[in-house]
């Protein structure tokens, strides 16, 4: 929902009044938004509250590392709807860094952690909050699956220029080629994950976490197919995970 709400729903105006209330992160800035998102915003914070509830008296300290990999991505997500409405195209890179962390998945990375028992510690939050390595080429490879997909379904027009545009029109290529590139760089990023954990072995629980993420993005957009949009798309792989598996 707040992908859509900047995307689509909320004028700049009203994006950075959402952003302005997700920093403060207390129920009083509500009285920032507009009627519309109000509610939606109350729901969000509680929903929060809700993660926190779940955990035991010494691990409720993680739901803040979750909150703070939460207004990064707002104020990410502001950035790309001030593109879009000043009809900016950003240079390649400048586009991957922000597009990347709007995939949301550094966020998730963060997310899936607090729920860690206590195998997850200090020490791995401050590691995926930093959103380096393994984390890093996490949202490298969900951002450019992702792009790879909607380039080939069409740009729906509150779209702001993806990654394969950026490509294309700042090196002057044909889309296969950005293809091709971009593809070059997904691999570069596989690399990273399986160099991470040889790297960082002390954290090799919460990277092998992310690294499960990564995985499932092939799920999601291999092929160039977005069955995270058009879910129809795993049909077959559920029937042959949960109706007809391979017997042991």
């Amino acid at each position: 929902m707040i992908d859509d709400t900047y995307d689509v729903h909320a004028t700049l105006m009203e994006c950075k009044q959402l952003n302005e209330a997700i920093q403060r992160w207390e129920e009083s800035a509500v009285s920032l938004l507009p009627e519309y998102l109000q509610k939606f915003y109350l729901k969000m914070i509680c929903t929060f509250k809700e993660f926190e509830d779940e955990l035991k008296p010494d691990e409720k300290y993680r739901v803040s590392y979750s909150t703070k990999a939460f207004q990064i991505l707002s104020s990410n997500h502001l950035q790309e709807a001030e593109w879009f409405h000043k009809n900016h195209k950003p240079r390649f890179n400048g586009q991957v860094k922000v597009s990347s962390i709007c995939s949301g998945a550094p966020w998730a990375c963060v997310g899936l952690l607090i729920g860690m028992g206590d195998t997850v510690t200090k020490e791995e939050l401050e590691w995926a909050l930093g959103c380096t390595d393994a984390v890093r080429a996490c949202a490298v490879v969900t951002r450019f699956m992702n792009d790879l997909a909607a380039f080939k379904q069409g740009k729906n027009k509150y779209d702001v220029h993806s990654s394969v545009e950026s490509y294309i029109s700042e090196y002057g290529v044909a889309s296969d080629v950005a293809f091709a590139k971009i593809g070059s760089m997904i691999e570069d990023a596989w690399k990273t994950t399986n160099q991470t954990r040889f790297e960082r072995p002390e954290l090799l629980p919460a990277i092998q976490r992310v690294a499960n993420i990564t995985i499932s993005m092939m799920f999601w957009y291999d092929d160039h197919k977005d069955a995270f949009t058009y879910s129809n798309c795993l049909e077959g792989t559920i029937r042959r995970l949960f109706v007809n598996p391979i017997p042991f």
